[in-house]
């Protein structure tokens, strides 16, 4: 049920681990699709823009979350890689202890402050309230998105990649069918969609962990190694509250963007939240290789084998270039055909301004390439706090675009935000993988490789 992606060539090892991932990525980004479509059909507008209201305060907090699990599983990789299952097995358990701890104080923390931060995000009043009852149930949820992406991040840094998207591909069509049931036959309203995302990823959690549990013999801890080690859990911390804070980081300047682009009415809301979900459906490949380099790295230096890693990124790069131009392709010949799953068709003015954000997000969607690759690769290999940099690099992008471009160019400022930043990141993570890579050499040469 493992894969080891230290023995064979790199671009077959990167397509076999990517391409179920990408499956599971764009389920993921499916059932998120169909939460607002069914949302904008059966509910209008103003509703639409209210769960789009809350999107950047959600990759906040959800980020944040995501980063922490993803950052704990590199330890698992590196484990892995150098045939260390004794301590992989302590690092897991360890792993337990500290995202139970990390649900309970930010869901406390969330669910409190919800509300006034979407007061102080400039919030439209008409979409206030709807608003607050679908990211407060959101926040409910945090558990279970701990849950999931704990036991998710673990199973893949073993290199099965695969298992994780057979649950979120159940738990998708779980989360259409409660949509259905919660607003068309309860009425629960945007609520409603909220419980569906939640209870479905809950499910598709509960799956991972009774997997991991019953299939993984090297994960079978035993009673001494559910010890709580301090040495470990500030290894872990160390690994996964950075790739949390670049998660944040990332979302402060989107929490700014978005405020900004609150003050241009529920319409442009309405149409940067149906453009946003179809530019994460089609950016769902780069969110694969992303996840693929982040275990092929940590795998590889924890067996030592530091040459695969460049060899690796070359293949990842190539195949990031060539979807790029298919993305852009399909922004430009179906852009508006795509708006027209979330808006009525008499609403051409919010259908235009969704074409608008996808032709220039998907004009730059090599760059974005670029810094998922290289971003997810370093933490991969073990330097967290480059990532941290290149977050603050994309907050500074968006929060000029909140404060200049938008207040200057109205709905096409919200629309070069995302670009501003992805090659702003870049501009610091090209030349920091090359750092990283001379240190892992230094690191090697000196016999402190795998630390």
């Amino acid at each position: 049920m493992v894969k080891d992606m230290t023995k064979g060539l790199p671009m077959k090892l990167i397509l076999g681990f990517s391409i179920p991932l990408l499956f599971g990525f764009l389920f993921q980004q499916f059932y998120n699709l169909v939460d607002t479509v069914i949302v904008g059909r059966f509910l209008g507008t103003e509703n639409l823009a209210a769960v789009g209201a809350t999107g950047s305060v959600n990759f906040l907090i959800i980020g944040f979350c995501m980063g922490i699990c993803s950052g704990f599983s590199i330890p698992v990789s590196h484990k892995f890689g150098a045939g260390d299952h004794g301590g992989l097995r302590r690092v897991v358990a360890n792993c337990v202890w500290l995202t139970a701890v990390f649900a309970v104080v930010l869901t406390a923390l969330t669910t409190a402050l919800c509300r006034p931060i979407l007061v102080a995000m400039k919030t439209p009043d008409n979409i206030l309230d709807a608003a607050y009852s679908y990211i407060w149930v959101i926040f409910l949820g945090i558990p279970v998105i701990f849950l999931y992406n704990m036991t998710s991040g673990v199973i893949r840094a073993l290199g099965d990649s695969k298992t994780p998207v057979i649950f979120l591909v159940m738990s998708s069509f779980l989360n259409i069918g409660l949509d259905l049931f919660f607003i068309v036959i309860l009425h629960w309203g945007v609520q409603g969609a909220a419980w569906a995302t939640v209870i479905s990823q809950g499910v598709s959690g509960l799956c991972c962990l009774l997997f991991m549990v019953k299939k993984f013999e090297i994960l079978r801890i035993r009673r001494e190694e559910w010890a709580f080690d301090r040495h470990l859990a500030g290894i872990l911390c160390g690994m996964g509250v950075p790739m949390g804070l670049q998660y944040s980081i990332t979302a402060i300047g989107s929490v700014i963007l978005q405020s900004a682009t609150n003050t241009l009415g529920s319409d442009a809301v309405a149409a940067v939240t149906a453009a946003g979900k179809i530019s994460g459906f089609l950016a769902c490949p780069f969110d694969a290789m992303g996840s693929t380099m982040a275990t092929y790295g940590g795998q590889n230096v924890g067996a030592g084998k530091l040459e695969r890693i460049g060899q690796g990124l070359k293949s990842c790069v190539l195949l990031g270039a060539g979807y790029s131009v298919i993305a852009l392709g399909v922004s430009i010949l179906f852009g508006s055909s795509l708006a027209r799953l979330f808006l009525d068709a008499s609403e051409m003015a919010i259908i235009g301004d969704v074409k608008l954000f996808l032709t220039i997000a998907t004009a730059f969607y090599f760059p974005l390439a670029l810094v998922n690759i290289i971003r997810f690769l370093i933490q991969g290999v073990g330097f967290p706090f480059f990532a941290i940099l290149a977050g603050v690099f994309e907050m500074v992008a968006r929060a000029l675009a909140g404060f200049v471009l938008v207040p200057w160019l109205g709905f096409t400022g919200s629309c070069l935000g995302n670009p501003i930043a992805w090659i702003l990141a870049d501009v610091f993570l090209i030349p920091a993988y090359f750092l990283v890579r001379n240190r892992l050499r230094s690191m090697k040469e000196s016999g402190k490789e795998g630390r």
